[in-house]
């Protein structure tokens, strides 16, 4: 048996951090049923893999992004999993654009928004809730988007 949380822990004490990873705790699931049919509704996408690899980790921010600018391979070397069983050389397998543009072609689909939304990998789970979340809102909102896809890696 593999003890997660207290391997977790471990690692976090010896990469520095005096206090230990605080789990996420929701009382309640702040979602909702969608107010119009798939059919209709505007869509976009939510992922933390790296849109600009020259940013440093340290200093990346919650950003939106024009899908025509999404780039061909997202960078993902630095976010950990198993690497030998699993990749992301298929950017359709975690950022499925031409598939969504198909279902939008098909009539499944209403539209797709202009902006995808990048949110990086982040320790503080404050930061995340009190910054990139209403940001990324914001701009969902800006671009009347329906139903967000999330993608985290």
């Amino acid at each position: 048996m593999i003890r997660y949380i207290e391997r977790t822990k471990a690692y976090y004490r010896a990469q520095g951090f005096e206090h230990d990873y605080q789990w996420a705790r929701n009382t309640h699931t702040p979602l909702s049923k969608p107010a119009k049919p798939l059919t209709s509704a505007r869509i976009t996408l939510v992922t933390t893999a790296v849109v600009e690899p020259g940013i440093p980790k340290p200093i990346r921010t919650a950003k939106s992004y024009r899908f025509s600018d999404a780039p061909a391979h997202f960078d993902t070397a630095e976010v950990s999993w198993d690497k030998v069983t699993t990749h992301t050389n298929d950017r359709e397998s975690y950022f499925p654009l031409r598939a969504l543009n198909a279902r939008v072609a098909a009539g499944d689909i209403g539209s797709l928004a202009p902006r995808f939304h990048f949110i990086p990998t982040e320790y503080s789970q404050r930061h995340t809730r009190d910054q990139d979340a209403p940001l990324i809102t914001q701009h969902c909102l800006e671009d009347a988007v329906d139903l967000a896809i999330l993608i985290p890696l």
